[in-house]
């Protein structure tokens, strides 16, 4: 058979192209009648030849024992694992936690521990925290995202082969995947962005699969395979937006395309009646929205069965959601309220608690009894509702007394009505709720006053002690609520009738005096969200035993849904500040930048992907891009390249990947939040499919001559692009692992200033790690000393005096206080040995005679030094070079403590309020609240995840 021209360009006119073979070179003429696309075959993948599945197995063990290698390594927590392996413990004790992510991921890594034997007794709570020690099945865990990475691999063979690729394309765009470092990285620790990538891939692979059975025309509409593949697509989408909400783009992605074939059927008047698009239209609805959207409900349905027990989280949620945790609900309380009641009154806004007081004194301003929110049932949050004249007998003559209103005759006239005015009387203190014009302690502002509780046992109380209920009708229930004081029913405010102020809450931490509880002030104009309050409980001697009760009306599995999501979005969108490692979209596609997991031992673990194959699938993707636009010109031009069937395929399915990319990228520049590398990973998927389509096109589809006709081009192309990509795979494969590594492989490699791991914490040469023991002793830096300079006049054998207050003991043994304090990590310190050393400005010793010679003469620096001397289980010592002491690393810290980057936004001052609230800790009441009242889940305190990534 004769060899095949290259095809012609066509003309300025748009004249059609010429070819001696058309079979070779197609032209995109319409060779149906119906919606059937042309150049596309059946490439179903449950047909594919047996080699292609054992190649794929192939290449899957080969993804399955680098994602497995070490997993084991580090020991101790990594990074996000204090707050996913955190979410573990939480569910395994039923404890209620608030996360901006979804359950999916996070449930089933708690599985995977539970399964191994994990009982919740491990807190995750710091990076570098032992797992060895306390058993924690730590590998187990690590287990689950790393299935979800080994399974990336065949669902991008199979994605591939979807599309039409050769086998050898396939297998390069799942070995890219395999030596990818960023995905191995994440797909190694406890973390979601290896589920969410594996669900995003495997809904490109079904919705790939469905659009290939679509194309064939109506001879496939609705077989066996093109409901399956619907299916499974939502059934994808259902999964990745219940991992992560980031799966929104990826449902974007598909609503897209599917919009796309819609109107392609739309246009199909010959073989699609309206009945039957009708018909293509429910099928796709009820697929891709319902079954989504059921799934993703279902799995907050577990959630909250799981999350059965109150916990950290119950701050962020109404008093409606927390009544339906156990041991959160209340026995039906008394509705009417009235002088005399015994209430407890509740903030609506921020959700920080009751009010409250307890029997300390604000360190400044008054000098008055604290007032301020509490978040748990407390006795210490019981106020007694006091007119603000007492009750009169029947001589018409005042009952003295806070017991007054105890006795009342006619229980409906002392009603608290809108208007009235009263006085809190705190019953377990005898102090009542006060204000005055002076400065809160924390909220100086001028509009805002200080709160207190002032008096004493028996005292009458002043004017500062007046408020008058002003009931916030809008808020309130309907009917009576609106005109008196109703128990749950009622949204008021009070306000101080000396200064006009509003009692007002806000998400203001007080200090430690205080037990970090929420700020209560007296707020002039105050908001009125932070000035709402109501009753929770109430009770009165005198109410009848038939009277009105009330409780929180339970919102239902729909409410308590419903109010999640809005927290969630509500606190996702308030992660605006600073963080150490973040970075912005721009810098994504050229990897400037990682983020530092962990660091010990003399190794690290920094999340950076892998450069070779990161820029060429962003160059493919640019690549498209440039062509795209090439072509709308020549179109306007009157070019007709779409009339070639080949390039048209190429547009399309090159495009469907590109489009993906975008709409997992894109979106990300309109966030002002915390965003990371691994916001990248889903559109980086899509990138190196792009890539590899493209390269498919190349090798194999355009006629280029000796590429397109000579399969064997294709194969050494693939094993060239796949050697690179495992050389540069190795070569970082220390900082994915966090293995061993020197300082001069580290700098060899390490091409931008950007990529701020730190070389020198790794050691001079690998014999120095066989000589170490796996956790080495570190050695604190000595002070520096400048040559050829004179010491100064202050002599060494002068230490600072011993503090009075340091111990005894350590005062004995000749601790020089002045020194740097040297704590071993890990190691047990035999002995401790500390002398005194007078050197020359070279450095030279000098002896006593020496010393007593250049006495006056000249001065003397002090400079401490500590040595470190490694002995072996025998008690020989183990000779190391300072370099290789000085040089072992610690793990680093959170990076919440690191610098920020200039670029993330930062959220505007007066925005506090929309901070996430820090639960508080225990009340203080003597030794009654600090040690037998104190509150018990709610005031453990992880919060809700801060860094985390949509």
């Amino acid at each position: 058979m004769g060899k095949s021209n290259a095809a012609k360009p066509p003309s300025a006119q748009g004249g059609p192209i010429t070819e001696k073979k058309p079979a070779v070179q197609p032209l995109a003429k319409k060779s149906h009648d119906d919606f059937t696309s042309d150049g596309v075959e059946d490439n179903d993948v449950f047909l594919l030849p047996v080699s292609d599945y054992q190649i794929m197995l192939l290449v899957t063990i080969i993804g399955a024992i680098v994602r497995l290698f070490r997993i084991y390594q580090p020991t101790s927590v990594v990074f996000d694992e204090v707050h996913f392996g955190g979410f573990a413990t939480k569910y395994i004790k039923g404890k209620f936690f608030m996360d901006v992510h979804p359950p999916l991921a996070k449930m089933l890594i708690a599985l995977a521990g539970w399964l191994a034997g994990f009982q919740g007794d491990f807190d995750f709570k710091e990076i570098g925290k032992d797992y060895l020690e306390p058993a924690v099945p730590y590998v187990s865990m690590r287990l689950f995202p790393a299935i979800c990475g080994i399974l990336l691999v065949p669902i991008t063979f199979l994605t591939l082969k979807a599309v039409g690729c050769r086998t050898a394309t396939s297998v390069m765009g799942a070995s890219l995947i395999i030596f990818e470092n960023g995905l191995l990285t994440q797909a190694r620790l406890i973390l979601l962005d290896s589920p969410l990538v594996v669900a995003t891939a495997f809904t490109a692979l079904a919705f790939t699969s469905f659009t290939n059975q679509h194309e064939q025309g109506p001879s496939k509409a609705f077989d066996i395979s093109w409901w399956f593949w619907l299916i499974m697509t939502g059934l994808g989408l259902g999964v990745t937006v219940s991992i992560k909400w980031v799966g929104l783009f990826t449902i974007a992605w598909v609503g897209s395309l599917t919009l796309v074939q819609l109107w392609v059927l739309l246009g199909d008047t010959k073989t699609v009646t309206m009945r039957l698009f009708a018909k293509h239209f429910m099928a796709r609805a009820f697929c891709l929205i319902i079954i989504p959207v059921s799934f993703y409900m279902a799995m907050f349905a577990i959630h909250f069965v799981c999350l059965s027990n109150p916990g950290d989280g119950d701050g962020f949620m109404s008093s409606e959601f927390q009544a339906t945790l156990n041991s959160k609900g209340m026995a039906d309380v008394a509705a009417d309220v009235a002088f005399g009641s015994r209430v407890t009154i509740r903030h609506v806004n921020t959700q920080g608690g009751y009010l409250h007081s307890h029997p300390l004194m604000y360190p400044g301003g008054s000098q008055q009894q604290q007032i301020t929110l509490y978040p748990h049932k407390d006795d210490n949050n019981i106020w007694l509702m006091e007119n603000q004249t007492q009750p009169l007998d029947v001589n018409g003559v005042e009952i003295n007394g806070t017991q007054a209103w105890d006795n009342l005759q006619n229980f409906t006239t002392n009603y608290i009505k809108n208007g009235d005015v009263l006085r809190l009387y705190h019953q377990p203190t005898h102090r009542r709720l006060h204000s005055h014009d002076l400065r809160p302690p924390v909220s100086e502002q001028e509009w805002q006053n200080e709160v207190s509780a002032y008096g004493y046992e028996g005292f009458p109380g002043d004017a500062n002690d007046l408020f008058r209920v002003e009931i916030v009708k809008k808020q309130s229930a309907s009917g009576v609520a609106r005109e008196r004081l109703r128990t749950l029913q009622t949204k008021f405010r009070l306000v101080h009738i000396m200064t006009g102020c509003v009692l007002f809450s806000h998400k203001v931490k007080l200090p430690d005096w205080a037990s970090e509880q929420q700020e209560v002030t007296c707020a002039k104009g105050g908001t009125l969200p932070n000035s709402l309050w109501y009753i929770e409980s109430n009770a009165h001697p005198a109410l009848p035993s038939d009277a009105e009760k009330v409780n929180y009306v339970n919102p239902g599995f729909f409410g308590k849904f419903w109010e999640l999501q809005k927290v969630m979005w509500k606190t996702n969108a308030g992660l605006v500040e600073s963080h150490a490692w973040d970075s912005r979209p721009e810098s994504w596609p050229l990897l400037r930048r990682g983020i530092n997991f962990w660091g010990k031992n003399n190794r690290q673990i920094y999340l950076i992907g892998n450069p070779f194959i990161w820029w060429s699938s962003t160059l493919a993707v640019v690549l498209y891009a440039a062509l795209k636009a090439i072509t709308v010109l020549r179109w306007q031009r009157n070019y007709n390249d779409y009339s070639n069937t080949t390039f048209k395929r190429f547009d399309y399915e090159v495009g469907t990947w590109v489009l993906g990319w975008a709409f997992h990228y894109f979106p990300f520049f309109l966030m002002g939040r915390q965003l990371f590398l691994h916001h990248y990973f889903p559109a980086l998927f899509f990138a190196i499919l792009s890539l590899c389509q493209i390269y498919e096109f190349v090798t194999t589809r355009f006629p280029i001559p000796g590429v397109r006709d000579n399969p064997i081009v294709n194969k050494i192309g693939v094993v060239a692009l796949l050697a690179v990509s495992a050389i540069v795979f190795a070569l970082y494969a220390p900082l994915s692992y966090g293995n061993a590594w020197t300082k001069s492989e580290c700098s060899r490699v390490k091409l931008f200033d950007n990529w701020d791991w730190d070389c020198n914490n790794f050691l001079e040469s690998y014999d120095a790690y066989d000589r170490i023991d796996t956790n080495p002793i570190p050695s604190s830096p000595a002070a520096t000393i400048s040559e050829k300079v004179a010491p100064p006049v202050v002599p060494a054998a002068a230490p600072p005096a011993a503090n009075d207050n340091e111990p005894a003991q350590e005062q004995a043994n000749g601790v020089i206080s002045g020194a740097p304090k040297f704590e071993p990590q890990g190691q047990k310190v035999l002995s401790r040995e500390e002398k005194i050393e007078y050197r020359d400005q070279d450095g030279n010793l000098l002896n006593e005679e020496q010393v007593k010679a250049l006495e006056g003469k000249v001065e003397f620096r002090t400079r401490y030094e500590t040595k470190t001397r490694v002995i072996d289980g025998d008690g020989n010592e183990v000779l190391l070079s300072p370099e290789e002491l000085a040089g072992a690393g610690v793990a680093p810290p959170h990076p919440d403590v690191e610098g920020a980057n200039k670029e993330t936004k930062k959220a505007p001052v007066d925005d506090a309020a929309a901070a996430i609230p820090k639960e508080a800790s225990s009340s203080k009441d003597g030794e009654k609240e600090a040690e037998a009242q104190a509150p018990k889940p709610a005031s453990e305190g992880n919060e809700a995840t801060a860094e985390q990534n949509i």
